[in-house]
């Protein structure tokens, strides 16, 4: 996979923010370039069972979905977590081939591309998100790439961790 590079090509406020926020999805899935089925389904930190590669792209992948569908859009809620187990985005991961997980993540994130274009960055949420706070589409995008940047510290210790591989 070739990444993009984080250098926005005009200087707008939209352009950097949607160009980091695509670096920070393109360097997820480079980290999962070459890492095999089994070892993507791999949780290697004792004190962290759901951290697996798998359970990361599928995260994230869920993550965007609630933030753009759910709070911005205001669409009901379908994600797979419930109550009884809030994280079960990341438990389900480890029954799809990490492939199919990647080739949903770049899909949806096109689909997100879209309609961040279709949206002006004041445009506030249709649901809050606490305290009655209704956040504006920049402060999704703010967060977005922040909560997949911090991710890719995981994936990058992951990797390692597996195969030995390093990287941006």
């Amino acid at each position: 996979m070739t990444r993009i590079d984080d250098t926005p090509p005009a200087w707008d406020e939209r352009t950097q923010l949607t160009t980091f926020l695509d670096y920070a999805r393109d360097t997820a899935r480079a980290k999962c370039d070459g890492v095999s089925a089994e070892n993507a389904r791999k949780a290697l930190l004792p004190g962290s069972p759901l951290m697996t590669m798998s359970g990361l792209i599928n995260h994230l992948r869920w993550v965007e979905y609630y933030w753009f569908q759910v709070v911005f859009l205001g669409e009901e809620d379908r994600g797979p977590w419930t109550d009884e187990d809030p994280d079960r985005e990341m438990r389900i991961a480890v029954d799809f081939p990490l492939a199919q997980l990647l080739d949903e993540y770049a899909a949806q994130s096109a689909r997100y591309r879209e309609l961040v274009a279709g949206h002006g960055l004041d445009e506030r949420a249709q649901r809050a998100v606490r305290d009655g706070l209704h956040v504006d589409l920049r402060w999704i995008l703010l967060h977005l790439t922040e909560e997949t940047a911090r991710h890719n510290g995981h994936l990058d210790i992951l990797r390692e961790m597996l195969d030995g591989a390093t990287g941006d």
